[in-house]
């Protein structure tokens, strides 16, 4: 019977790296939402150019054009064994589809780890990303400061703070995060399958939680 992991995390978590570790250590495929989107959109298949339109009108994808694209790729060899994913669902709604899809594919979500970090520590990593002009050699002013301040290591060149790495942008993304995953986040703590895992630890140490997580749920 196939598997399949469903990761919540917000921005900053460290959920893209535990997808691909979960998914590598696992033999399950990972598939994130958002590099699907890019994909198709890249090579304008049909969902791809529907998606296209709806970004360049500054719209929300809609579900069932989300939904068709998950199907599609769920359908490829690599899931044969199950899936970790990564960026879907988002909703209550999502997940009901999901389950809906899964059941057709003789499977159902086995598991889904949350890694919650406390919105300040959030902040602090994301805010504080720096890039040098010239290169785009990136730096951070707690994890990775640079020599001078302001001065690339590398070429010496300005270092500036990209828009989407700006605090108050920053907030912004991870409020809407919280908001709209908090119903998802209570749906499947109140169906039993959420598993709490702190993403304030060393990335060795969420890993260990994750796969412990993932034993237990699968044996």
């Amino acid at each position: 019977m196939p598997v399949y992991v469903v990761l919540l995390g917000p921005p900053g978590a460290g959920k893209g790296t535990q997808a691909g570790i979960l998914a590598q250590t696992t033999g399950l495929a990972h598939i994130s939402s958002g590099d699907l989107f890019r994909e198709h959109i890249k090579n304008q298949t049909e969902l791809g150019k529907q998606v296209d339109a709806i970004l360049e009108r500054g719209d929300l994808v809609p579900d069932d054009v989300t939904i068709a694209m998950i199907r599609q790729r769920l359908q490829q060899a690599d899931c044969a064994s199950g899936a970790v994913l990564d960026g879907f669902p988002r909703t209550p709604a999502q997940a009901l589809a999901l389950d809906s899809m899964l059941s057709e594919f003789g499977g159902q979500v086995s598991l889904v780890p949350y890694i919650y970090v406390p919105e300040a520590e959030l902040i602090t990593r994301l805010a504080g990303r720096w890039v040098c002009r010239a290169q785009g050699h990136v730096y951070h002013e707690v994890f990775n400061p640079p020599a001078v301040s302001g001065v690339c290591d590398v070429d010496g060149s300005e270092l500036h703070q990209r828009d989407d790495d700006k605090r108050e942008t920053v907030e912004r993304r991870i409020g809407v995060y919280l908001e709209q995953t908090a119903p998802l986040i209570e749906h499947y703590r109140g169906e039993g399958r959420l598993v709490e895992v702190s993403g304030a630890q060393a990335i060795e140490a969420v890993t260990a939680e994750l796969m412990a997580a993932f034993r237990e749920a699968t044996q």
